[in-house]
């Protein structure tokens, strides 16, 4: 079983003491890579890996300014969002639900190259080349839902290779943002409680999982949401890792905590349904052996969290 997690490789150096250097920034977006990015959604090689482009490739003419990712020796890492584009076969190709499995293809490039939904592929990628995809997608969604001054009004300019926004009109500045997630493991003797978004596929369960409010801990937070959700009473928490989850934008804090009752009341605007299963039952479903119930997509916190249950390591 593969307890491992997506999008924590270090990556390259952000070389953040070159964000501010125009100059510098030029020159090594003349030899660099650009990974364009359409509606969220990473270019895709022929052979499966990230579609690196150089400076001026005819599908980079869609793109808004580039943003710096950062640096491998004298190689620059760039993302550049081309959202403008409209595929021939229009926007309304992109599938709605829990996981868009469309892909778009441009002229400009082989037919086997792709926009692909990251949530899909993210396991196929290189540890490397799945944290600049997830780099990607975050900054490049923060400028396009803060395309505006928060102050003022006004429309906000790009700055420091793409990792600031100012504001010409009050000179306020922007910055990228992350939301934290609690994400619990919730455990009572040898079960663990599971639940079901409004929305997911049929059969599915996974950990629940949270918004940290302002003035909360992690441990406080997962308090809260696990009574909000299910109506359990949570004594000790413990976090034990954390995950960039660029849908759009979250840290995921992944705890497990110790609940202190048992009876499930959930809050049905928050959870389909929730359960506890034990651990006989939940390795049934991880090996297949299980077709009415599935968990949580490989490489993600969620599925990390209950493996290491399931082979007794709290780490």
């Amino acid at each position: 079983m593969d307890a491992t997690m997506t999008f924590t490789a270090p990556g390259p150096d952000r070389a953040a003491h070159l964000r501010g250097d125009a100059a510098a920034l030029a020159r090594l977006l003349e030899t660099g890579r650009i990974l364009p990015m359409w509606r969220g959604k990473p270019l895709l090689s022929a052979s499966g890996g990230l579609g690196w482009l150089p400076q001026g490739h005819p599908v980079l003419a869609h793109g808004r300014a580039p943003v710096f990712l950062g640096l491998s020796g004298e190689t620059g890492w760039f993302t550049q969002d081309i959202s403008d584009w409209t595929p021939e076969a229009g926007a309304e190709a992109v599938q709605q639900g829990f996981l868009d499995a469309s892909v778009q293809t441009h002229p400009a490039l082989p037919p086997e190259a792709g926009f692909h939904e990251l949530r899909a592929v993210m396991t196929r990628l290189a540890p490397d080349e799945a944290s600049l995809a997830a780099t990607a997608r975050a900054i490049l969604h923060w400028h396009r839902s803060h395309g505006f001054c928060a102050t003022c009004g006004a429309a906000s300019d790009l700055a420091m290779a793409g990792w600031q926004r100012n504001c010409p009109a009050c000179g306020a500045q922007h910055f990228p943002r992350t939301d934290p997630v609690v994400i619990m493991l919730v455990t009572r003797g040898n079960r663990v409680l599971l639940g079901r978004s409004p929305g997911w596929p049929e059969g599915m369960y996974s950990c629940l999982a949270g918004f940290v409010e302002p003035g909360e801990t992690i441990e406080t937070a997962v308090r809260r949401e696990v009574m909000e959700e299910a109506g359990i009473r949570i004594g000790a928490v413990r976090p034990v890792a954390s995950q960039p989850w660029p849908f759009p934008a979250s840290l995921m804090i992944g705890c497990v905590a110790e609940a202190e009752t048992e009876t499930i009341t959930h809050d049905p605007a928050e959870l389909d349904h929730a359960m506890w299963l034990t651990r006989e039952e939940v390795l049934a479903v991880v090996a297949g052996e299980r077709p009415d119930l599935s968990m949580a997509r490989k490489g993600a916190i969620a599925h990390y969290l209950i493996l290491n249950w399931l082979a007794d390591r709290g780490d």
